[in-house]
């Protein structure tokens, strides 16, 4: 029984650090993407928060929330490359923390996990708040006839 115990340990462990080097894989690549693809990338930004591609037939109900500044554009495409190199640091951390701590007891296990939690919440700040409820929701960027991400 203490054998079986200790393999499903190891496999959650294990776990764990897969998941966050996907984090990490993810959160890399979209960074490489934004930075080497700077324009098309900005230009999604761009449009989104000017709500400037949406249907005509669904009217002006929510182009109130339109925010049309170029510098404003400039600085949110910055803040999401920023927030994207962070989740993609603290997830190699937090992998390589717990990589080196697999082995050891659960109170060490547990307290290398710090810089994968920070990561993945930061990954949930981004991915489901600042794109899902504030680009898709609030922006409309779902009703967009091209930039609907």
């Amino acid at each position: 029984m203490q054998q079986k115990c200790f393999c499903i340990s190891k496999m959650i462990r294990f776990s764990k650090i897969i998941i966050l080097l996907t984090v990490a894989s993810l959160a890399g690549i979209v960074v490489f993407g934004n930075v080497t693809d700077c324009n098309s990338n900005f230009q999604f930004v761009s449009h989104v928060m000017s709500m400037d591609t949406k249907p005509d037939y669904l009217g002006n109900a929510i182009v109130y929330r339109a925010i049309t500044s170029p510098v404003i554009h400039h600085i949110g495409y910055i803040a999401i490359i920023l927030f994207e190199t962070f989740i993609t640091l603290t997830a190699l951390k937090g992998a390589y923390d717990m990589f080196k701590a697999r082995n050891l007891d659960a109170q060490s296990f547990h307290n290398a996990k710090i810089f994968g939690i920070v990561s993945l919440t930061c990954c949930c700040i981004l991915w489901f708040f600042a794109f899902q409820v504030v680009a898709a929701e609030w922006f409309g960027m779902w009703m967009s006839k091209v930039w609907n991400g």
